[in-house]
């Protein structure tokens, strides 16, 4: 009941509203954070792996899922700026987000919400039941981080960790591959990785103010983020090195060259953590998919490098 009424609350508003039907239009786009469907190109991981790149009908499906997944999470991002409202306009970058600073109307926000997972629902009803099973353990899962998990230290981490995986997992059963246990360690400790960087940076950020906008930013230092993110670290690494030399990924691609797209995941991470300790852009993971070029021409040559390996 709590829940439900801090959903449906009043809303505050002293601040400017525009009626523009057009610019509510563009307001909830905005609020829909499309940069950040860059983390569902982990949907087509699957794809990449299983050489059925070239099939149409994989790839189709694939797409389907992609979108399918981006749509849920914008609803789920529009849910939580209704639900973090208050903290969200007492932070020094989330404040000038669409609904926080008043310039998208909650109404439109939650027409908005309710048309995302129509269409979601619409994708999904041409999709596989056991993609239907995946998306909506991600949305359950994203709401109880939203409400409750968020609130309890490592446990908020790990559970955005699973959300990523559940991407993975996702991409693969969409076109009905095995799901490679190497799929699930790499992406898990990816995804920690991640993460951890962007709880350092949201640490780094707030400051001793950090405890008030997330409860369990007083639980976490920078020496222990920069502990853990030591670990994932080297883990993701040598998780990707065992997966590549693996005897089980030789007699499935017919060669042992994979190991050759090692040194494009070492740059990988290794950029990233310039990009954090140096840059202090760790808490936006798809801006350095979007903008950095080092990362840009990185995942290019990675992705070509693959292809030629796997299906050349």
């Amino acid at each position: 009941m709590k829940i439900l009424t801090k959903f449906s609350r009043p809303y505050d508003v002293r601040l400017p509203q525009t009626s523009s039907t057009a610019l509510q239009a563009v307001y909830l786009l905005e609020g829909m954070r499309p940069k950040q469907w860059t983390k569902n190109f982990l949907v087509g991981a699957a794809l990449l792996f299983s050489g059925h790149i070239v099939d149409l009908d994989y790839v189709f499906k694939t797409l389907a899922a992609f979108f399918a997944f981006s749509f849920t999470a914008s609803a789920l991002y529009l849910i939580n700026d209704i639900v973090d409202l208050s903290k969200d306009r007492a932070h020094p970058i989330k404040k000038k987000r669409p609904l926080a600073s008043g310039r998208l109307n909650p109404t439109v926000t939650k027409a908005g919400i309710g048309i995302l997972l129509m269409i979601t629902i619409t994708v999904c009803f041409f999709l596989n039941l056991n993609f239907v099973a995946v998306i909506i353990a991600y949305f359950v899962l994203t709401l109880l981080y939203t409400f409750i998990l968020k609130n309890i230290v490592i446990v908020d981490v790990v559970t955005i960790a699973i959300g990523f995986v559940l991407r993975a997992v996702a991409g693969a059963v969409v076109i009905e591959v095995e799901i490679s246990r190497w799929l699930l360690l790499c992406t898990t400790f990816l995804a920690l990785f991640l993460v951890l960087c962007k709880r350092r940076h949201e640490l780094i950020l707030l400051g001793e103010n950090g405890s008030t906008h997330r409860r369990t930013l007083g639980e976490y230092s920078t020496a222990f983020l920069d502990q853990m993110v030591g670990i994932v670290t080297a883990s993701t690494v040598m998780s990707y090195a065992l997966y590549t030399t693996s005897a089980e990924t030789v007699a499935k691609f017919g060669t042992n060259n994979l190991i050759f797209t090692l040194p494009f995941v070492l740059y990988g991470i290794f950029q990233y953590l310039y990009l954090v300790h140096q840059r202090n852009l760790g808490g936006s993971p798809e801006m350095a998919l979007l903008k950095d070029k080092g990362t840009i021409i990185n995942l290019i040559l990675y992705i070509l490098t693959l292809i030629f390996i796997i299906y050349f």
